[in-house]
């Protein structure tokens, strides 16, 4: 008899090998996978448009007028007649100086002023008469011509004495500090009873600072603007692609240091023509009108200054621009379905939208939802991006269960 093993191998046909038995029963085990489902995106069509050209800065504001009120002459402080902080009028007396030396030396003055007047008046009488008795042989040539000397010299006496006097007088009224300009009196800076005037009083310089008046309607807003930015700025306007402003066009909106914008926009009326060699910017200043007096000298604020215009850039939602190690770049669908990146210019922003200046063309499809469904060269179907409702219009407020008293219903859904 033969045995169980012989008969066995006699059961299995010789052309089938052992792998092939094994890829036999895998393929009964495993059936085939179906084709992977093409990712849906949204994307939005690049279309080329013109938008403001703004830039965002920072700038410090300065009054529009800063005068310092100094003595500028030297005696004891009497008294302060203003209130600090409080606005004042151009001329308007702010400070007594005691003018009683001033007084003194004015009536002084005046005195030997009627004196020399006087003498004057005494020799201009000889004088006549000496030229009237000239001719009849009463008196002498050298006689007249004595007299004429003494009455001009009387009369140069009698001119230096009237400067003196005025000098006397500007002097008394120089104890009288009153305001150079209309604006805010500021804090006083020396009290009552204090000495004050200058080491040179002839001169009436460098006299002691007794407040400041500032007007603060309108106030100057200095800021800056980079030599590069500057240059690339004119650069393009040579190129077209930038419409730069004139000078009494330029407008700037300002953000208080509380977040909040400024009512009144300011308009651009300086712009240095030199480069601080310490920092590489151009000195520009605006001029705002600020008559509740909201803006204080001093007081750091945000600018976005409307420069011109860009034009053929686009408008790309902020979610579809990223970035890597390269630099900027969009995914875009092609018209074969086909996903492709796109390295892009994109320093600034309008509102939720970055201003892509560079890299895009009309018509291509930009990918804002999905980008993490895709990869560059894989497929995708796209599909038009709706942007986000606001939440005013899809969310509502719930009623209140139980209305306060004397409150209508209306009130409640409203909070």
């Amino acid at each position: 008899m033969k045995s169980s093993k012989e008969v066995s191998m006699k059961s299995f046909p010789l052309s089938v090998s052992l792998p092939g038995l094994v890829l036999m029963a895998l393929a009964g085990c495993h059936k085939s996978k179906p084709p992977a489902p093409v990712p849906q995106v949204s994307v939005v069509t690049a279309q080329a448009q013109t938008v403001p050209l703004t830039r965002q800065l920072v700038g410090r504001l300065s009054s529009y007028y800063n005068a310092n009120v100094t003595a500028r002459v030297s005696g004891v402080l009497l008294k302060r007649t203003y209130a600090e902080g409080s606005q004042v009028q151009r001329g308007q007396l702010l400070f007594q100086i005691d003018p009683a030396w001033y007084q003194a030396q004015l009536d002084n003055d005046v005195a030997l002023l009627a004196e020399d007047q006087a003498t004057y008046i005494n020799d201009r009488v000889t004088a006549e008469r000496n030229h009237k008795l000239l001719p009849v042989g009463s008196v002498s040539q050298q006689t007249v011509d004595n007299a004429d000397a003494a009455e001009r010299s009387a009369a140069a006496k009698v001119k230096a004495d009237q400067a003196i006097v005025d000098s006397a007088r500007l002097y008394l009224s120089y104890t009288r500090v009153t305001s150079p300009i209309s604006g805010v009196a500021g804090q006083q800076q020396v009290t009552e009873g204090a000495v004050v005037g200058s080491s040179n009083s002839d001169a009436g310089a460098g006299g002691t600072l007794l407040t400041t008046v500032q007007q603060l309607d309108p106030v100057y807003v200095n800021f800056t603007i980079s030599a590069a930015d500057l240059i690339t700025l004119r650069q393009a306007q040579s190129a077209g692609s930038v419409a730069l402003a004139q000078q009494n066009a330029t407008t700037v909106q300002i953000s208080l240091p509380n977040g909040s914008r400024y009512g009144r926009l300011g308009t651009l009326d300086f712009s240095d023509v030199t480069v601080n060699a310490t920092t590489g910017a151009v000195n520009l200043r605006a001029l705002v009108a600020n008559p509740a007096h909201e803006l204080l000298p001093g007081m750091y604020v945000t600018l976005t200054v409307a420069l011109g215009r860009q034009n053929d850039v686009f408008l790309i939602p902020q979610q579809a621009l990223q970035r890597d190690t390269v630099g900027a770049y969009l995914l875009v669908v092609g018209q074969d379905g086909k996903v492709a990146r796109k390295n892009v210019s994109a320093t600034a922003s309008q509102g939720t939208d970055w201003i892509v200046t560079g890299g895009l063309a009309n018509g291509d499809q930009v990918i804002v939802v999905g980008l993490q469904t895709v990869q560059e060269g894989g497929q995708a179907k796209a599909s038009p991006w709706q942007p986000p409702a606001t939440p005013a219009s899809t969310t509502s407020a719930p009623a209140p269960s139980e209305p306060a008293p004397g409150s209508s219903p209306a009130a409640g859904k409203a909070q």
